[in-house]
């Protein structure tokens, strides 16, 4: 450190918090709550506890973990102890966690009682060192001390490693360092306007993206954390009318949420971060109606969470409420500190600004990875050009925002036209009995392909395929519009995004998919 530079890291901002706020509460974990003074002393306590049990710089420590307070703490113990994080997808099959375990090279699993099951094949990893919480980790925190860290000496260190879904093939381990979680974590509390006054309610999982950055910029700027082991709507609602200000979520916990029985108009504005997949201007619309404002958020794990936002001039305001959902649904432009995003074509050139040429989303900036660990090809094939390459399929519209058209193994090409699989389901949405809704390309013995439904109903409405198919012509053009609909539970990630792979692949068993 010299008198002019500080290298940048999240630590810092708990440092900050526990000196401005030390007796604020920091966490409410159920019963339980932690002030900043007492959260960064136990953040303190572990780091020195993982260099005690011979972690070393840049070695990972696996956590598996629902949300509660220690792996909030560990965001920042973990790293304390100058390694990097790698938080393990809650709901991942005991080979999946063994996998990740084993190809992050985990010395130390931080491990969740409740998840013991899904831990069991890692647990057999030689020279693996489990702690569970509860007792054993308290007793680890007992044996250590409470010096801060003087840490990280380059703020390109890694602060953790965060693995892709695997949808698509092997989960590629991403790489995050100090700065890149710094500035994504004020990013986040800039757009989201959250002050020291607000409460940040934990609906979406830790392990994801770290929060989205949350789990270091809620501590960072003094917010208070309420902890949720599970987004359950009647949890959420009672968090709400409770006074919390602010939560992220993917669109399908919303449409659970806005159609619980508790739902209801709050008495205070509720900031909401909604990504992982386009909320539809129907969501969004509800989602006014009842107190709670969607900012949306577009990024991948790639980017550290949030890469885009739909950035909001105040004059929209008066626009009409249709109006304002439809631009809220957008994705938008960079976030406050995230750097460069565009949409290219294939020869990698801009595409036209007209709103409905597709191409791919290219990003670059501050919040992109260090790479993918252990893994040069993956890396190099991913920045080609000197831009992230996405893998999602967007437009941009005359004012320069983009706005997600698909991933592009999801856009349907039906005798030569590309078949926006969002723009379907957006429409399906708005028929009042629909729930939830993915449109998916099914074999067709002359167009190759063709747009198929998996609808979820509301509890108590009805509606038939045809009359969802004739209502989704009074919107789109023919040829866009479902040939079938099937009635469904629809499978779902850890963070309630539909996984559209699984009901593809139920689909074309069997058959080689092409398109014409």
């Amino acid at each position: 450190m010299s008198a002019n530079r500080d290298e940048l890291s999240p630590l810092a901002l708990l440092r900050r918090s526990a000196q401005a706020y030390p007796d604020r509460v920091a966490v409410r974990d159920g019963d339980r709550t932690l002030s900043f003074a007492a959260l960064a002393e136990r953040a303190w306590r572990l780091g020195n506890a993982l260099r005690q049990l011979g972690v070393g710089p840049e070695e990972r420590v696996a956590m598996l973990s629902l949300n509660r307070a220690e792996l909030l703490e560990a965001h920042f113990g973990v790293p304390a102890g100058r390694a990097a994080l790698c938080a393990i997808n809650t709901r991942l099959a005991p080979p999946e966690v063994r996998f990740i375990v084993g190809h992050c090279g985990a010395q130390v699993l931080l491990l969740d009682p409740e998840l013991e099951a899904a831990a069991g094949q890692a647990l057999e990893l030689p020279g693996l060192r489990v702690v569970r919480l509860g007792h054993e980790y308290e007793a680890l925190l007992e044996s250590a001390a409470t010096t801060p860290p003087d840490w990280p000496d380059s703020e390109d260190r890694p602060i953790s490693v965060d693995y892709t879904s695997g949808t698509t093939g092997t989960p590629k381990g991403v790489v995050y360092t100090h700065r890149g979680a710094y500035l994504g974590a004020f990013a986040g509390l800039v757009e989201t306007h959250l002050g020291p006054e607000g409460t940040y309610l934990w609906t979406l999982p830790m392990f994801h993206c770290n929060g989205w950055c949350f789990s270091w910029g809620v501590a960072g700027v003094g917010a208070t954390s309420v902890v949720l082991r599970r987004p359950e709507p009647a949890a959420v609602w009672r968090e709400l009318r409770a006074g919390a200000t602010h939560l992220c979520a993917a669109p399908t916990v919303l449409i659970t949420l806005f159609a619980h029985a508790d739902a209801a108009p709050l008495d205070h504005i509720v900031t909401c971060v909604v990504g992982g997949a386009p909320p539809s201007p129907t969501l969004i619309e509800r989602g006014e109606a009842l107190g709670i404002r969607l900012t949306h958020l577009y990024g991948l794990t790639e980017t550290y969470g949030p890469a885009s936002v739909a950035a909001w001039p105040p004059e929209w305001d008066a626009l009409p409420a249709e109006e304002r959902a439809v631009r809220r649904a957008r994705q938008g432009v960079p976030t406050v500190l995230g750097g460069e995003i565009d949409v290219w074509d294939a020869e990698g050139a801009p595409v036209p600004r007209d709103g409905s040429t597709m191409g791919e989303v290219v990003v670059r900036g501050n919040t992109v990875m260090a790479g993918y660990l252990d893994d040069a090809e993956a890396t190099s094939e991913a920045f080609r050009g000197g831009w992230f390459h996405s893998g999602d399929a967007a437009v941009v519209h005359p004012d320069g925002r983009i706005e997600l058209r698909d991933r592009f193994k999801d856009v349907i090409v039906s005798g030569g036209e590309n078949i926006s699989t969002i723009e379907v389901e957006q429409a399906l949405a708005r028929h009042p009995a629909v729930l939830d809704c993915a449109v998916v390309g099914v074999p067709h013995d002359h167009w190759g392909e063709r747009p198929k439904a998996f609808v979820e109903l509301r509890p108590g409405a009805e509606a038939t395929a045809e009359e969802l198919t004739a209502f989704c012509r009074e919107q789109l053009a023919g040829f866009k519009c479902p040939d079938s609909v099937e009635y469904v539970s629809l499978p779902r990630t850890a963070t309630g995004k539909v996984q559209k792979f699984v009901l593809r692949e139920r689909e074309w068993a069997g058959r080689e998919r092409r398109v014409n």
